[in-house]
Parts: C-alpha cells; structure tokens; sequence
C-alpha cells in the first residue's frame, strides 16, 4: 500500500508531462505535414543532384 502513495501520483506526473510534451508539438507545428514526410522518401535525391 505504501509503494501506492508514491506510484500514483508519479505515474500522474509522468501523464502529465506527455500530455504538456504533445500540446507544446501541436503548437509548435510538428504534425501540419503528414504527406510531405511519407512522400519525400519516394524522392530520388541521385537524380535531382545531377548523378545517375
């Protein structure tokens, strides 16, 4: 029961801090571009460079 006094409120803490973590991605813009990232791995960067 004692090691309930410290889990609970360490693993609220710890929910706490990823839900800060995931607002402060969401206002800094992290999630605007979900295409570009699945189609820049398509991209061939040999061809754009001049390379064959």
């Amino acid at each position: 029961m004692n090691g309930l006094i410290l889990l609970i409120p360490l693993a609220l803490g710890m929910g706490a801090i990823g839900l800060a973590m995931f607002f402060w991605a969401m206002r800094d813009g992290q999630f605007e571009d979900l295409d570009g990232a699945a189609q820049r791995i398509l991209i061939d960067d040999d061809e754009e460079d001049g390379q064959c």
